[in-house]
């Protein structure tokens, strides 16, 4: 078993954070050995840099007991010395699929915590145990992803511009919890690890009884070698569509070319979940088969409406998706609208989507959206007044409202192109149509 390597921690924070930051450390918290040795951890390193810390402790509340736990786990945030928060996952449960949609709203309870407190990287206690034990539950859940030690948050929008750190994933449990007793430190037990209902507990027996071998770090996922050059051949139209020459994914290596194409997918649809499996590759097969010259095919996929040809591909909402949900906000409020922009309002608004308003445009706005294909129309942002007039928001028309477009640093992100801190805090400060250092163009492909 590898012992743990204090030092090789730091170094692995030294790697992806930004010591000149002044924004907070946010830690996810259980009280468990795992998340207690992540905090003790990084608040050395964080002490260091002169930076504060803020643990998180997610109350699952599907236990009479959870709400004791999680005051025990604020009691050991303050004896450590950093500032703490619980936070609810208050309402109903759902019956069925429980420790997904557990996950889910842990993640976006944390996330959103996070965000509230000014930092955008959240560090997560997960060992090299954690990645043998999702290892073992993707053989019953293929589409469950590895675990890796910088990626954004898997939820959305309310992951928007958050990445996850896990330093901790080269470690075994039983290092940790050999280090903490050294230092006097004891670890609250949660009894759900050995609760069988769940995969990860039967997981955690299974390699109990058959463990894989002690390799000293588990098998991690890692960026593809093209993945840069991919990016570099992806456009982004304003209204958040994207076009690329399909040529290039075919000469990209396999894993990247997938992974390129799942992204720009799920951006393009503003949806949460890439798609995976056979899906994607019959996809890739048939925009791989194109016709000849001038003949155009198109399909459906995670929401995204796909049309190609031999030398193009372009992507947008399907507008026949679930009908846009309404976003209204206040003066000088802002939020998401359809995952894919982020709107600032001047005054009060409701933001629709355009299908069936087209008639209430002025003839200028009309004249606008002509710059879009007809299919991607219906999905553009339209803002209603307290009058129900329809304008266009900036910078479409000059409605009191600017939206900007999230899918370019949501692309980046997925493809791996922002790999520290100081590069994702530099992301959040650029212009709607950058994404890392590329200038995405306004091209398009039809």
């Amino acid at each position: 078993m590898r012992r743990l390597e204090t030092d090789g921690v730091q170094a692995a924070l030294d790697r992806r954070l930004n010591r000149k930051s002044t924004a907070p450390l946010a830690i996810g918290f259980s009280g468990g050995s795992d998340s207690l040795a992540l905090l003790l951890l990084a608040k050395t390193w964080a002490d260091r840099a002169g930076r504060p810390v803020v643990a998180l402790t997610v109350d699952h509340q599907l236990s009479a007991d959870s709400g004791a736990w999680t005051r025990r786990a604020g009691e050991v945030a303050a004896r450590i010395g950093v500032d703490w928060l619980g936070l609810p996952w208050e309402g109903p449960k759902p019956t069925a699929g429980l420790p997904q949609a557990a996950r889910l709203a842990r993640h976006r309870l944390l996330a959103t915590a996070a965000r509230t407190a000014g930092a955008c990287v959240l560090l997560l206690g997960h060992t090299a145990d954690d990645a043998a034990e999702s290892e073992v539950m993707r053989q019953d859940t293929p589409g469950l992803g590895r675990l890796r030690d910088w990626s954004p948050s898997p939820v959305w929008p309310e992951g928007r511009d958050i990445f996850l750190l896990r330093p901790l994933l080269a470690y075994r449990r039983a290092a940790l919890r050999a280090w903490l007793t050294g230092h006097g430190w004891t670890w609250l037990e949660d009894p759900g690890n050995a609760d069988p209902r769940f995969a990860r507990s039967r997981a955690r027996r299974a390699l109990a009884v058959q463990p894989r071998p002690d390799s000293g770090s588990p098998s991690l996922e890692t960026d593809g070698a093209d993945a840069q050059h991919l990016a570099e051949a992806f456009a982004i139209s304003a209204d958040a569509r994207i076009s690329f020459d399909p040529r290039l994914i075919r000469n990209a290596a396999s894993k990247a070319s997938h992974r390129a194409l799942s992204a720009a997918l799920v951006c393009a649809g503003g949806g949460e979940r890439p798609p995976r499996g056979e899906a994607l590759d019959r996809l890739m097969a048939l925009i791989h088969a194109s016709g000849p010259h001038g003949v155009t095919s198109t399909a459906t996929l995670a929401g995204t409406r796909v049309r190609w040809r031999y030398d193009g591909v372009e992507m947008g909402r399907e507008a026949g998706r679930a009908s846009i949900s309404p976003l209204s906000l206040a003066a000088g409020e802002g939020g998401v609208f359809d995952g894919r922009y982020f709107v600032e309002a001047e005054a009060a608004v409701t933001m629709v989507a355009l299908a069936g308003r087209m008639a209430g445009l002025s003839r200028s706005d009309r004249a606008r959206t002509l710059s879009a294909p007809a299919y991607a129309r219906g999905v553009l942002p339209a803002l209603l007044d307290l009058n129900g007039d329809v304008r266009l928001p900036r910078p479409f028309g000059d409605g009191p409202a600017r939206v900007q477009p999230l899918v370019g640093r949501r692309f980046a992100a997925a493809l791996g192109l922002i790999a520290t801190e100081a590069q994702l805090e530099q992301g959040l400060d650029m212009a709607p149509d950058h994404v890392s250092s590329y200038v995405l163009s306004q091209k398009l492909v039809f």
